[in-house]
């Protein structure tokens, strides 16, 4: 049967914009909402800063790992939880990737959070939603900034040790590759350098500093070297702990800025922040205005959180976090 004149046109036409409205659609439930638990869990953020702040009253160490591990998680595949997943027969665990195998800290905190909002809604909450919150109350724990973490991500089905090996920026990072890893994150030079002011915060391995605090170079306070030494001997004793910030090791505040124009940064990733680069005048700015830092950090908090999240139907809401269902 033909059809009338003008009829193929408006059938396209028509089929051209049920396409976009689905597009559109699909572009609406892949945003994240800071609403998203309101009705099906509405205790679940209350929960989860509870278990957050025992955790990091026990040790304050803690608020740092739990940083640190929600930035870990996000920069391999996306903010899914992939990190949280233990070896299995389907899975091989990003935490036996070399950047995280000893290191990365805080599953367990994630694993008793997530069992609380279990307890009260079972199978709402994932746990890559569960990391993002820990890491902005582990800052408030420590009198860091606060932030409005957007909710609806979803638990990944996959790991990959090799992209936690690529993609992770290492201790050893030069300017131009730190700024090149941040910015195939859709994260600028400024989010680099104010996430890396977490620094402020915790402890590295002695092998991770080894190298710049026996280089005798020119970037490094001869002082602060000496000092590092005592506890980092030339070789051995690669596990042993010192603070990333001598001063204030235990509170968010703007000393690491400081520390880097003093050339008192412990890793050699801190320190070329403020080596006469691109960076140098942000550092400044952060050391002179803490204000300014902090609420750069959430905001690029904000911004590393949302980095390919899992959403819709796409994977899956672990019961478990350490497991796939």
């Amino acid at each position: 049967m033909a059809l009338p004149p003008g009829a193929a046109t408006s059938s396209c036409r028509f089929a051209i914009f049920s396409s976009m409205l689905v597009l559109f659609c699909m572009s609406c439930h892949a945003q994240l909402s800071s609403t998203f638990y309101d009705e099906s869990c509405p205790d679940a953020l209350a929960t989860i800063r509870t278990s957050i702040r025992t955790a990091v009253s026990r040790e304050r160490r803690m608020a740092a790992s739990l940083i640190r591990l929600h930035f870990h998680d996000c920069f391999v595949q996306g903010c899914d939880a992939s990190i949280l997943l233990e070896n299995s027969d389907s899975i091989s665990s990003e935490r036996d990737a070399p950047p995280n195998n000893g290191s990365v800290r805080g599953y367990e905190v994630i694993d008793d959070a997530k069992s609380q909002v279990e307890k009260i809604c079972p199978g709402v909450m994932s746990c890559a939603d569960i990391v993002a919150v820990a890491a902005r109350d582990a800052s408030v724990a420590v009198s860091g900034p606060s932030w409005t973490v957007k909710l609806g991500r979803r638990d990944s089905t996959t790991a990959s040790p090799s992209l936690a090996s690529s993609d992770l920026p290492s201790f050893l990072d030069g300017l131009n590759k730190l700024v090149s890893r941040f910015a195939s994150k859709g994260l600028s030079a400024r989010d680099m350098v104010a996430l890396s002011g977490a620094h402020t915060l915790g402890q590295a391995q002695c092998f991770t500093f080894r190298n710049r605090i026996y280089s005798n170079g020119n970037n490094i306070d001869a002082g602060f070297a000496s000092t590092r030494k005592r506890r980092c001997p030339a070789s051995g004793s690669d596990a042993t702990l010192a603070p990333l910030d001598l001063v204030t090791p235990n509170s968010f505040d703007n000393n690491y800025f400081k520390n880097l124009m003093q050339k008192k940064g412990l890793l050699e990733s801190d320190q070329v922040l403020f080596s006469g680069g691109s960076t140098d005048s942000i550092v400044s700015e952060y050391s002179k205005t803490p204000a300014s830092f902090k609420s750069d950090f959430a905001a690029a908090m904000v911004k590393m959180g949302n980095i390919s999240p899992l959403t819709g139907s796409s994977g899956q809401i672990r019961k478990i976090c350490s497991a796939l269902n």
